[in-house]
Order: C-alpha cells, then sequence, then structure tokens
C-alpha cells in the first residue's frame, strides 16, 4: 500500500488512556508528511531528469553509432580513393611505357630510316665522283686531243711556213 503525505496528516490515531500526546503526534505527523512530500518531489524530479538523462544517453548513443558509421563510412571511402589512385597511377604508368615503347619504336624505325638514306647518300656521292672522275678524264682527253691538235696545227703551219719561205722552184 502506497502511503501519501496527505494519508500522514489526516491519519488519525485513536485515543487511550496512556497514549500519546495528540498535538505531538499530529506535530510529528505534519513534519513526516512533510518530509515525505519533499521526498516524493524530490523522487518525481530525480525520475523525470533519469527519464531525461536516458532520453539524452540514447540520443548520444545514436549520434555516436551514426559517428561510428559515418567514420567507416569515410574510411572505407578514403581506401576506394586510394586503391582507385592507385589503379589510376598503374594505367597511367602503363600508357606512358607504351608511348615510349612507341617512340622508341619509331625513333629506331627513324635511325634505320636515316641509315639507309645515309647509305643512299654515299652510293650517290661515289656515283657522282665517278661520274665527275670520268668527265674530268674525258675534258682531259678532249684537252689532251685539243693540244696534240694544235701542236699538230702549229706544225702542220710550221710546215707551210717553211714551205712557204723555199724558194720555189720552177
Amino acid at each position: 500500500m502506497k502511503i501519501t503525505p496527505l494519508d500522514i496528516q489526516n491519519h488519525k490515531f485513536r485515543n487511550r488512556l496512556w497514549g500519546c500526546d495528540g498535538e505531538e503526534v499530529s506535530i510529528f505527523l505534519e513534519m513526516v508528511a512533510a518530509e515525505l512530500e519533499e521526498k516524493i518531489k524530490e523522487n518525481h524530479y530525480l525520475t523525470e531528469e533519469l527519464s531525461r538523462l536516458k532520453s539524452q544517453l540514447s540520443e548520444y548513443r545514436d549520434r555516436e553509432q551514426t559517428l561510428k558509421e559515418t567514420m567507416m563510412m569515410a574510411q572505407k571511402i578514403a581506401q576506394d580513393m586510394k586503391n582507385n589512385v592507385v589503379k589510376e597511377a598503374q594505367v597511367i604508368l602503363s600508357e606512358a611505357e607504351l608511348e615510349a615503347e612507341r617512340i622508341q619504336e619509331r625513333a629506331q624505325a627513324r635511325v634505320v630510316e636515316l641509315e639507309e638514306k645515309i647509305q643512299e647518300l654515299k652510293r650517290e656521292r661515289l656515283l657522282l665522283e665517278e661520274d665527275l672522275r670520268a668527265t674530268l678524264v674525258t675534258h682531259l682527253k678532249l684537252l689532251d686531243m685539243g693540244r696534240e691538235e694544235e701542236a699538230e696545227t702549229a706544225e702542220q703551219e710550221e710546215k707551210v711556213k717553211r714551205l712557204a719561205a723555199k724558194p720555189r722552184e720552177k
């Protein structure tokens, strides 16, 4: 059975012959009732406070759980981003290696092409030298022939002069 402060204040004791002083009992009951009322109010306040704190604790736990989930999600996203960056770096590196190989192949092909061109130019130079040499030899021969002709012409002119200078015999 639950006793309220009002129950204590309104409670009447039966009188007995050698019983207690009624007024003293009434004062004491009022004091007990007041104390009980204060304790009930305090208990009510503490119950409300406990309820409020439990609610707040529940809210904080919810927030904590949300923060944990958010942090785990952020860690997962960060790890995913890191993995993606690593994959991108590998792709870029692979592409760069392929491009480097293509450049090297083009450079090697260009070297081969230039070496062939150099060989072709050397052959052309040899041919030009041979042609020039043949042309020079031909011109030297023509010059020699021209000198021989000049010498023959000079000789014939000399003969003609000698013949012209000799008295004519008749």
